[in-house]
């Protein structure tokens, strides 16, 4: 089976949810010829998809125009839309062109909806599969905007088109979606192991290890100016500031980075699923920064509320590091049980199912 993944560079909580899909869907379809389309560069798609599997380096969706890692400009992402959605019959035959030049027999998107409307058109099988969905994220921010309504609709009739659509817990109810398929959680579990990760990032094994990941998007952090204390340890993306020998960088490409998050005592974070759900799932400790206008937001702290120690962040708390004593109240909560991530089992058992691709038969 010639199978086409699209997989969203919106962050990397996409990535995070379909990875552990595919990598269950393999033993079910020996055959699968694996086409994984996405904007995210294939250093980071090969840290988490097993085997071999061709990369279309180009996106189909942007989800919206950030400021940052955590603020959406919503001008520019109005104009966006605007311009995709000018000539959306136009837009939705040149992408069912495409699907049929590539000879594709199924199609997956997390989170895009063009390819559901082009494949529905093409007469190829797809599904849809996410926390999220584009069609109530744009409501939510640009719902009063000029064409709006008319935008919503083929948002949501994309949508619609494909076979259903595969909702990982925590995130969005998808109360518009009659074809949803409610799954557990879905997340690549990493294995502690400290002393690998001491030697190989030089980490004081007798010291806290802090991680800082917000997401794969850029959110600019004064870590010069943090306090120090004398028995933490900073994990940072990108070149430690000079003078600070308490803080370490990891390449989160190459660094086995669910095993690292697995084994520092906590990490520091936006709102967002793959790291909620690995984090909560390895036992680790999570702090994130406010983000009430995210309309997934609500969600993730009450499923948080139960599997996990975590905590919210005001933004100036954040910039100014002040947020230890927060860190070792959480430390001092009894730990919850750990929540199970079935969802990846599910989804590519309902997959081979759907797409007749059952590896059994």
């Amino acid at each position: 089976m010639h199978l086409l993944v699209d997989i969203s560079a919106h962050g990397l909580g996409h990535l995070a949810q379909t990875a552990p899909v595919l990598n269950a869907l393999r033993p079910l379809v020996p055959d699968l010829r694996l086409a994984v389309r996405s904007a995210l560069p294939w250093r980071r798609l090969a840290a988490r998809i097993a085997g071999d599997f061709e990369h279309i380096a180009e996106a189909r969706d942007f989800g919206f125009i950030m400021h940052n890692a955590v603020d959406v400009d919503r001008p520019a992402s109005a104009l966006r839309y605007r311009e995709l959605h000018a000539d959306w019959p136009r837009v939705v035959a040149d992408e069912a062109d495409w699907l049929r030049s590539r000879r594709v027999d199924a199609v997956v998107c997390n989170a895009a909806y063009l390819p559901l409307a082009a494949a529905a058109q093409a007469g190829i099988p797809a599904v849809g599969m996410s926390s999220l969905n584009w069609a109530d994220l744009f409501a939510h921010y640009l719902g009063g905007e000029p064409d709006a309504t008319a935008i919503h609709r083929q948002i949501l009739d994309a949508y619609r088109a494909a076979k259903c659509f595969l909702n990982f817990a925590p995130g969005l109810p998808m109360a518009g979606f009659p074809h949803c398929i409610a799954l557990p959680p879905v997340a690549g579990v990493g294995q502690r192991d400290r002393e690998f990760f001491a030697g190989q990032l030089g980490l004081d094994i007798g010291k806290r290890w802090l991680l800082v990941a917000m997401g794969g998007m850029d959110f600019p952090l004064e870590l010069e100016h943090w306090p120090r204390h004398e028995d933490l340890c900073w994990l940072i993306p990108g070149r430690p500031p000079a003078g600070r020998d308490d803080l370490r960088c990891f390449d989160a490409a190459e660094s086995r980075f669910n095993d690292l998050l697995a084994s520092v005592d906590a990490v520091i974070t936006k709102p967002g699923y793959g790291t909620f759900v690995e984090a909560a799932c390895a036992g680790t400790t999570i702090l994130y920064l406010e983000r009430d206008d995210w309309p997934e937001t609500a969600y993730f702290a009450a499923w948080l509320a139960r599997h996990a120690r975590a905590a919210a962040l005001g933004r100036r708390q954040l910039l100014a590091g002040d947020f230890i004593a927060d860190l070792r109240a959480l430390w001092a909560r009894p730990a919850p049980p750990l929540p199970r991530a079935d969802g990846a089992r599910q989804a590519a058992r309902r997959l081979a199912d759907m797409f007749g691709a059952d590896g059994n038969n």
